[in-house]
């Protein structure tokens, strides 16, 4: 495939996508997804949705009773691209990291970054020195933004040649000190359709985070499929979700759809269930993004006795229309307990990093409780199994299991990785997944086919777990698999083997799980650790992970030391 001629000036983005002989086909099909050679996605979702729909309109709500309309949303971000532009010397094809709690002015820094023609890297803010310093060395990021709060541990990283520039403080060199009398207009980089605009990080199996290179017209490609054609949003919808900015399901929820729909979005710090609860019921938000878990203990809010000493009477979510659920499965009873207490159809969806977005689903009268859903318009969809040989693809017949594998507008392009041969067979998409299509061409999710625990809508990766652990000087092996859990869907847990003579006891695993999350995200830390004399192992000295998923799919193993 022959890209058009790039606006970047630092080209290491597009040097470092893989051949064009290992991309899947890509699908433009539909009217909507024939972009002009120039885009910049930035440009579209702001500046022409304040042309279509009026600068006074409100875009961001913070939580905290602040609201940003479309007008100043637009000043601000562009004052913000001047300060890239001309004080720190961004230069569009150079990769800018951010990182900061889920708030109007990490939207606003993505935006920045796309009219300037850079690449955003948002990471979470819960991730530690250690995953940021692999990320930030893998996309080789010359600059980044920062809230304030978040900024020590960026430092600790060390990721070499990196210009950290803070913002939300009061000091000279904060980025908001200097986008003070900048420009109120910035003219957008005129980048190409297909010049990277952002690259996401996922956790594989291995542990090592792949680099998702997604292009312009990616960003609004899941928008012009997905969002317009499942979630159909109105200018007066008011969105609301718990996915953070780092995850594309955060950055489509939150910040990409509504632009594009000219409606508004509550960017909550805080966003757990009980969190989100209190924002619909203040915002009269209509549209909610989040995780079956987080469906499942709202459910639970609602019905506490502690709203006003009376079952039942919980928080009011008359406001709500669109309630989107993904990140993991969704159990049919989830749906069914959701559409009883409230008469809400949750959409249910499957997208990837790679894929930036969902890309089955189903609404209103199309969904089917139990199942995820049809190919959204724009992508096709098939199950299959591979051939012996080679990388052909055999479709599996109707009813039997087998591997998803989708196409459409956008694709997998991973950053420099032999992985991208894994991912992508004969042009389409393995998404890792084990899938059933239905004899009427709904599509019924199975399990994960690889390691990878899924546990309240996060992705964790049990080597990498198992690598923290490992550092610890009382470790000897350690192994970490899921457990199936009623909340959570799956829930981490360790099984260590440790020196002589230290305790096989809860202190000892506390301490581990402490130390765990002084190196990883908390919510990859374990739940449970126990305690082994010796790992299950082949006789050329192999893991057998296997052994230990059967334990946990029944009882747990009894050993000393188990915290729960």
């Amino acid at each position: 495939m022959e890209l058009t001629p790039s606006a970047h000036l630092d080209t290491f983005a597009r040097d470092h996508l893989p051949p064009a002989g290992q991309w899947p086909r890509l699908l433009f099909d539909l009217p909507s997804l024939a972009y002009p050679d120039r885009l910049n996605c930035g440009a579209e979702l702001l500046d022409r949705t304040v042309e279509r729909f009026g600068a006074d309109r409100p875009v961001f709500l913070d939580g905290e009773g602040g609201v940003w309309t479309y007008g100043e949303l637009r000043e601000r971000v562009d004052r913000i691209a001047h300060v890239l532009d001309g004080d720190l010397g961004v230069r569009p094809g150079n990769r800018v990291l951010l990182r900061g709690p889920t708030t109007p002015w990490l939207a606003a820094c993505w935006l920045a970054v796309m009219k300037v023609g850079a690449v955003a890297v948002t990471v979470l803010a819960q991730q530690r020195a250690r995953e940021l310093a692999v990320m930030g060395e893998m996309a080789r990021c010359s600059h980044a933004l920062c809230d304030v709060r978040a900024v020590d541990e960026l430092v600790k990283a060390e990721v070499p040649g990196l210009r950290i520039t803070p913002y939300g403080g009061d000091g000279p060199d904060d980025l908001l000190t200097l986008a003070i009398g900048k420009p109120e207009r910035y003219e957008a980089v005129p980048t190409a359709a297909d010049d990277v605009a952002l690259i996401a990080f996922t956790s594989g199996t291995t542990g090592r985070p792949k680099g998702c290179m997604h292009f312009h017209r990616d960003v609004l490609a899941v928008a012009d499929t997905f969002s317009a054609h499942v979630l159909r949003p109105e200018p007066d919808d008011v969105f609301a979700g718990s996915p953070p900015l780092g995850f594309t399901f955060g950055l489509g929820g939150l910040v990409v759809f509504p632009l594009r729909a000219g409606a508004c979005a509550v960017l909550l710090e805080q966003a757990g269930p009980q969190q989100l609860l209190a924002a619909i019921e203040r915002h009269r938000v209509s549209v909610l993004f989040t995780a079956p878990t987080a469906y499942r203990v709202m459910l639970e809010e609602l019905d506490s006795p502690k709203h006003d000493g009376r079952p039942g009477h919980g928080p009011d979510l008359s406001s709500l229309r669109r309630c989107v659920s993904a990140g993991e499965h969704l159990p049919e009873a989830t749906w069914e307990a959701w559409h009883k207490r409230t008469g809400l159809k949750l959409i249910n969806g499957i997208g990837a990093t790679e894929l930036l977005h969902i890309f089955i689903s189903a609404a209103d009268g199309e969904i089917r409780p139990g199942t995820t859903g049809r190919p959204v318009p724009g992508w096709q969809a098939r199950v299959v199994s591979r051939n012996g040989t080679g990388t052909g693809l055999t479709d599996v017949p109707d009813g039997e299991e087998g591997l998803l594998a989708v196409r459409g507008p956008v694709g997998c392009r991973y950053l420099a990785d032999p992985r991208q041969t894994e991912y992508v067979h004969d042009g389409w998409n393995l998404t890792g997944d084990t899938y059933v299509r239905e004899p009427d061409g709904y599509f019924r999710y199975v399990a994960r086919a690889d390691d990878m625990i899924i546990s309240a809508g996060y992705n964790i990766a049990g080597p990498q777990v198992e690598e923290a652990l490992l550092a610890h000087p009382d470790v000897v092996e350690a192994a970490v698999v899921g457990r199936p859990d009623e909340l959570r869907g799956r829930i981490v847990v360790a099984y260590a083997v440790v020196r002589d003579g230290v305790p096989r006891d809860a202190g000892t695993a506390t301490a581990l799980r402490a130390f765990v999350r002084a190196r990883l995200a908390p919510y990859k830390a374990p739940r449970e650790i126990v305690f082994l004399d010796a790992l299950p192992r082949t006789a050329t000295g192999k893991l057998q992970r296997f052994r230990l998923r059967d334990a946990e799919a029944g009882p747990p193993p009894a050993a000393p030391g188990g915290l729960k």
